[in-house]
Formats: structure tokens, C-alpha cells, sequence
């Protein structure tokens, strides 16, 4: 799962804050199965600071931290090597390739996210949320 999804879900973002809080709901309840990158709090505080109280950013990042059955997979030089490939093959931004690398070096077989810019990539599909 992208950082969008719990950014959209955090600000309460239209309909798509919506869907990403049901989604997150599901996950929760154990109805779906899910992984995001460790990266990805760092991004959620950030944004969510941008738009919010510092207290909102860092309860949005402790809600990602102790969402119930969701795997936070590590970013490690496997992880950021493969991400430079994907940056150079793709045009991605760093941290959305980080994202993808993240999802196909443990296996993902989707990202889900509202960024299109994901759909470029052939190793991995994207499902919209």
C-alpha cells in the first residue's frame, strides 16, 4: 500500500478518504491482507503536518505503526538499488520507487494507490483505491 492511502484515509480527503479508511478498516478486522514500506510513515507525518496539528501527524503515523495485520516491510541497499533501476526505467519520484521496490523484492502482486503514475510499471499493476 502507497502512503496515499493512509494520507487520504488521515485527512478525511472526499470520497477517496473513504474508501482508504474502509480499506484500512478491512485490514484491520484481518478481511484483507496488506503491506506497506517503512518509509511510508515518514511520508504520512509529513504531509499529514503539512495540513493538521503536529499531533495529528504523529497519532496518523502511530495509527500506520499499530494498524492490526499490517506488515511493515523494511527498506534496506537491496531495496533502494532496485528503487534507482525502477527511478531510471520508469521516471518515478524517489520515494514512489521505493514503493514499488519495496512491493516486488517481498513479493506484492499489487500496489494500491491513487497515483497513476504507478500504472507505468509493468513488473506490478496497480489497483486503484
Amino acid at each position: 500500500m502507497d502512503a496515499g492511502v493512509f494520507i487520504f484515509a488521515a485527512l478525511n480527503r472526499q470520497s477517496i478518504g473513504k474508501r482508504a479508511r474502509s480499506l484500512i478498516q478491512r485490514i484491520s478486522e484481518g478481511k484483507e491482507e496488506a503491506a506497506s514500506c517503512a518509509l511510508a510513515v515518514d511520508e504520512i507525518i509529513w504531509v499529514v503536518a503539512k495540513y493538521r496539528a503536529r499531533e495529528d501527524a504523529v497519532a496518523a503515523g502511530r495509527a500506520f505503526l499499530n494498524l492490526p495485520n499490517l506488515k511493515i516491510l523494511p527498506v534496506n541497499q537491496d531495496t533502494i538499488i532496485t528503487a534507482l533501476t525502477l527511478m531510471r526505467r520508469y521516471e518515478l519520484d524517489p520515494r514512489d520507487a521505493i514503493h514499488a521496490s519495496t512491493a516486488l523484492l517481498n513479493g506484492c502482486n499489487e500496489i494500491v494507490s491513487a497515483d497513476a503514475h504507478f500504472d507505468t510499471l509493468v513488473e506490478i499493476p496497480r489497483k486503484m483505491i
